[in-house]
């Protein structure tokens, strides 16, 4: 038997293993069977724990400026670069376990040393520079009336953010298929649908939901909100640098912090372990 755990970001879910020496190495099927909700665990993706000199392809890459890696996988077991809500619960498993000091905590990704801190109800995650790319893809969404250009950005991992009209066209998508674009994106892209929803003060607000590639449509997604929000400041004009995001699993901010690199965006939002336990899976 193996100790896990689940957590939760804005009700995006993760199953959690602690795996310092990275002995586990779960396969694909393993990961599926895991992340099924009604023969296994349940959630949007698996979390591995692993010290980053046990994964050497990665401590190369990273330089050595990181103890700890996020390995993460989505519920379909394929590889992904990033998890901005998942980072979050990362960090606050390794404070639970008494592993990591969260005031300042360096985390290695496949997109890079992502810089996590502890704030009152949650983490706060610089994700890196975002960026924004050319081209414009038409999406096509089941519910979506026309096909709508979309807004390739980068952080770290692909996304095409779309603006929708209003609310009630929003509500009316159906994301259980997966929307295609067109070109169709190599390896597959997430997909963020937004309602702008004004400024106020000096924040920015939208509302947003996700279909997300290798776990179909979540609750939240902390780097789709990232894209979501770096596609809506540049609709806008290039401002406020202050993003209130509405997720259906509640809301994640985002500030825009230009660094020598580019703009780099900070997430803020909650994080939470809500149960562990022990499977027989792995």
């Amino acid at each position: 038997m193996v100790a896990f755990a689940k957590g939760q970001g804005t009700g995006n879910d993760f199953v959690l293993l602690v795996d310092p020496a990275g002995e586990l190495s779960p396969t694909p099927e393993q990961v599926v069977a895991l992340c099924d909700r009604r023969f296994g665990i349940g959630g949007d993706g698996l979390i591995v724990a692993t010290r980053t000199e046990a994964m050497p392809e990665h401590e190369r890459a990273l330089g050595g400026g990181a103890e700890w890696f996020m390995d993460y996988r989505n519920a379909d077991g394929s590889v992904a670069e990033m998890c901005g809500n998942g980072i979050r619960v990362f960090a606050r498993l390794l404070e639970q376990e008494g592993l990591a000091d969260v005031t300042d905590l360096q985390v290695g990704t496949r997109a890079g040393i992502k810089h996590v801190r502890a704030v009152d109800g949650g983490f706060s995650a610089d994700l890196g520079a975002v960026r924004l790319e050319d081209g414009e893809p038409l999406v096509r969404a089941a519910g979506l009336p026309v096909a709508r250009p979309g807004q390739r950005v980068d952080v770290g991992n692909p996304h095409v953010v779309v603006a929708i009209a209003d609310d009630a066209e929003l509500a009316a998508l159906d994301l259980h298929t997966a929307p295609e674009l067109e070109p169709a994106t190599p390896g597959g892209v997430n997909v963020e649908l937004v309602v702008p929803q004004g400024i106020a003060g000096d924040e920015g607000r939208i509302r947003m939901r996700v279909h997300e590639r290798g776990s179909g449509e979540t609750l939240s997604c902390g780097t789709g909100a990232v894209a979501a929000a770096f596609a809506t400041r540049h609709w806008a004009g290039g401002a406020p640098n202050r993003w209130r995001v509405e997720v259906p699993g509640g809301v994640v901010h985002v500030d825009v912090d230009q660094q020598a690199d580019g703009e780099h965006a900070w997430l803020t939002g909650p994080a939470e372990i809500v149960y562990r336990g022990e499977t027989a899976i792995l």
